[in-house]
């Protein structure tokens, strides 16, 4: 895996942008062809040459207008542009980039001059100037209709009308179906067509600037500068919208029509889809405790730009959720896409220029600072203060680790090495029957054997009811056996939240609501290295302070949720069963304290 770190001038730690080879542990993440900064300049040849001014009169129209769609791969070209975009925007390599220029590609699909390209090449451009087929003699201005963050997706309109346009492909899109990708590579104003064939029809689309649902993978050479060009059956129907690529490993990769086609539809109907108005990339610092969406440049009038995002701003969160903890804009784009472009998400900002932590809301109240960062120290925006989340990797900010033997505070309000009865518990299920699990004490352990499918069998402390809380066990998995062990803070007739640890590496945290038909809400569920799988003893930690949720393993700080649905109640712990059984747990202790 291969990444690059950067230091702006202002910044006060370090951060890689999160971009994984396909060629990496067999991954089939790829690589951008163009830097997914507004511009992209970086991918701009000098010797690319400089944009003719634009003509003080409209432009003249191709001479050779299409009366159909193009059929012919040789004539493809006719309706494939080159597009030059420049603006102002923040690199997280150099820092601030005053007018800016970079060049992609993209292809019309419309006699009116509506076209395709990637959204990376467009947004936060301040202008847009193109070239219709090499012709370098002739420059057209384009305004953006419609762009989406998410599918990589953007379509413009450049002035004038009458050009050629290519059709969607409405065959089926199978594996060694030959294809041609199409554009001006490099910077180059020299039009360029290579071949290849599909190697993948579903293809992987996550990366660190989209997340895109169909992509197809092909073997076709392609250069920084192809992107948002036209993938092409030999007839120069449009198969796909190339979008990324790795020279080293000659993988190529488009966003299938199956895909984009739909996605297209709406933006050039002037709607934006799964958008807020920023051109954003994952980034990650080298540890990876501190995740986000880095802003290289704000669209105005944006819902960003109205919330105060700006151009190096770092999000870190959005609704709550932290961003960006796989190094792909995957969380962030499923937010998106599970509400409307109007509706009010809450926000959380790490301004690196003034060290500051914002929150705010889109379509809602604009961001203001609730923390400021302390120069020099290691300080962030996901700490377990009452401003953030963690992330994996984090230690815990009190004590340096999650020590049992060693609260924040010292104050116990209740302990136990499980070497009396078990007379202050209360025990309950909320799948199953009493008669597939067993409880009893052994060597100073509470032993849990479960011998039935699908059973969830609870213990709580019936004298201890508090608000905030540090709830720490050590548990020992004595099968291989799948299984689920938690622990619970504010239990009540209301609910509670349970912190749930398995086996197998994942983790969710719970909030458990009687009311519902399906009572188990997920409020984060993720996967960490830092629990001992199989065979094995995990010390779990679980601390409920306000409306912060933090779940710690083995001294690990793993995640901080928020809620705010249950303030008070008792604490416990539980285990779980899945398909397999026998399941057979011991917890060595159990210790609830002032968090």
């Amino acid at each position: 895996m291969t990444s690059k770190s950067f230091k702006p001038i202002f910044i006060i730690f370090l951060f890689v942008i999160l971009i994984a080879m396909p060629a990496c542990g067999g991954g089939q993440t790829p690589v951008a062809t163009q830097a997914p900064a507004p511009t992209a300049a970086s991918v701009q040849p000098t010797e690319a040459p400089a944009a003719t001014s634009a003509p003080t009169s409209a432009p003249a129209v191709p001479t050779e207008a299409a009366s159909g769609a193009i059929n012919s791969i040789a004539d493809a070209k006719k309706a494939v542009i080159q597009i030059e975009a420049e603006g102002s925007f923040v690199d997280p390599e150099v820092g601030q980039v005053f007018n800016g220029a970079g060049r992609g590609s993209g292809f019309i699909i419309d006699p009116s001059g509506l076209a395709v390209t990637n959204n990376h090449v467009v947004t936060g451009a301040g202008l847009l100037k193109v070239w219709v087929g090499g012709d370098q003699s002739k420059t057209y201005h384009a305004r953006v209709l419609g762009v989406s963050e998410c599918a990589d997706l953007a379509v413009i309109d450049i002035e004038g009308d009458g050009y050629p346009y290519l059709s969607w492909y409405s065959g089926p899109i199978d594996v060694g179906k030959e294809i041609y990708v199409a554009g001006f590579p490099l910077g180059d104003p020299e039009y360029s067509l290579t071949k290849g064939i599909i190697s993948k029809a579903k293809a992987n689309g996550e990366t660190n600037w989209a997340s895109v649902d169909s992509v197809i993978e092909y073997d076709a050479n392609t250069n920084p500068g192809n992107s948002g060009g036209p993938v092409l059956t030999s007839d120069a129907q449009v198969v796909g919208v190339h979008y990324a690529g790795n020279g080293q490993t000659r993988q190529a990769f488009g966003i299938s029509r199956d895909f984009a086609e739909g996605v297209v539809e709406k933006l050039r109907q002037d709607e934006n889809l799964d958008w807020i108005g920023v051109n954003g990339q994952a980034v990650s610092n080298e540890d990876g405790s501190l995740t986000g969406v880095w802003v290289s440049s704000v669209q105005s009038g944006s819902p960003a730009d109205k919330a105060g995002l700006k151009g190096g701003d770092i999000i870190t969160k959005l609704e709550n959720l932290v961003l960006a903890s796989d190094g792909t804009m995957s969380e962030y784009c499923g937010i998106l896409r599970s509400h409307k472009s109007s509706d009010t998400l809450n926000l959380q900002v790490l301004r690196f220029d003034t060290n500051e932590v914002l929150e705010g809301q889109l379509n809602g109240r604009t961001l203001a600072v609730s923390q400021t960062l302390s120069t020099g120290s290691e300080s962030n925006a996901n700490s377990s203060s009452s401003q953030g989340t963690t992330t994996e990797g984090t230690p815990a900010a009190s004590s340096g680790t999650f020590n049992p033997d060693a609260s924040a505070s010292g104050d116990v309000y209740f302990g136990t090495e499980f070497d009396a009865e078990l007379s202050d518990w209360v025990y309950f299920l909320t799948e199953g029957k009493e008669s597939g699990a067993n409880a009893s004490l052994k060597d100073s352990k509470l032993r849990l054997d479960i011998r039935d499918q699908y059973t969830y069998i609870y213990f709580y402390l019936d004298p201890l009811e508090v608000a905030d809380v540090r709830v720490d066990t050590k548990v020992e998995n004595l099968g291989v056996n799948n299984n689920n062990v938690s622990l619970i803070c504010r239990y009540s007739d209301a609910g509670w939240y349970e912190f749930n640890v398995a086996n197998n590496g994942e983790y969710t945290i719970f909030r458990y609501d009687p009311a519902r038909s399906d009572p188990y809400i997920a409020l984060y569920t993720g996967g960490s290295t830092a629990i001992e799988t199989g065979k094995g003893t995990n010390e779990i930690t679980a601390v409920c302070t306000g409306d912060e949720l933090t779940l710690g393993i083995n001294g690990v700080k793993v995640r901080t949720v928020q809620d705010r649905n249950l303030k008070s109640g008792k604490v416990g712990l539980s285990v779980s069963s899945f398909n397999v059984t026998p399941v057979i747990v011991e917890f060595d202790y159990f210790v609830a304290s002032v968090p």
